[in-house]
Formats: structure tokens, sequence, C-alpha cells
């Protein structure tokens, strides 16, 4: 059996949303950064709810959502019912942005997993959340359309 690769970027919705959304501003800069980076990423069920709650109703948006999914980009981390109080902890920190729970798991994942870089169009919050109070983020893309 193949040793498992170590994952080296996690992935927040709203990259997921521009890489399948031709119509986004984001796409053409976030499929860019999409091929560069090394499979999978990584994300949280919290993702994949936020994921499946933008595309909304129309079934070719569903399908594309599910065919990346399935396609070997993402890896999925389980957060276990123990580490939901650091959740609430980091939201209660960054309640001026104001974090929300898919942030939260992200930014958890990030200190549980020794993960500092993170694939997102929302780039002005993740500048703003430290790992483990203390470390920056390193955001991809680095360019903005």
């Amino acid at each position: 059996m193949a040793a498992e690769m170590a994952v080296e970027t996690l992935v927040d919705t709203g990259a997921i949303l521009a890489i399948l959304d031709k119509s986004d501003r984001w796409h053409q800069v976030c499929f860019a950064t999409f091929r560069q980076l090394r499979a999978p990423l990584l994300t949280s069920e919290a993702v994949l709810t936020e994921l499946f709650h933008l595309v909304g109703k129309v079934p070719q948006r569903k399908l594309a959502a599910w065919e990346f999914i399935r396609s070997g980009a993402i890896t999925l981390a389980t957060i276990e019912l123990s580490e939901l109080n650091d959740l609430h902890t980091l939201m209660s920190r960054y309640s001026d942005l104001p974090m929300d729970f898919a942030d939260a798991t992200l930014v958890h994942l990030a200190a549980r997993e020794s993960i500092s870089a993170i694939f997102t169009v929302d780039q002005n919050d993740f500048a703003a959340y430290r790992i483990n109070g203390k470390r920056r983020f390193h955001i991809v893309p680095t360019e903005r359309p």
C-alpha cells in the first residue's frame, strides 16, 4: 500500500466555486492557481455544506461540484465533537469579522494538521486569522482578479 501523501494546502468554499463557475470573476486566477497546487487539498464537511448551499438547485452546478469532489482534488478532514469547543473559541475571538463556522473549521484544521497554506477568495478574513493565535496564513492565489 502506498504511503498517504501529505496535504499541503487547505481549500475554502469560494475557491471551489470559482473553479467550477466560468462566470465567476475569480475563475481564471483560481483555475490557474489550482493547476499549480499539489492535490489533494484539505477541507471540511462545513465547506462542502456551504458549497452545495451556494451551487443551489441547478442540476449542472450540483453535478460539477460532485465531479470536483470525486476527482481526487480534495480530501475531507473530520472534526470531532471534542474539537467543537476550539471552534467556538475561534468564532468568539473573531466575532468582529465575523468568522463563520466553515472558516473556523479551516483555521482549526490549519493548527491541528500543521498546514499554513490556504486556497481562498476570502483573502481579507484569512489575512486577519492566525494559526494557533500567532502564525499568518500563506494565502493563494496571490493575485486578485
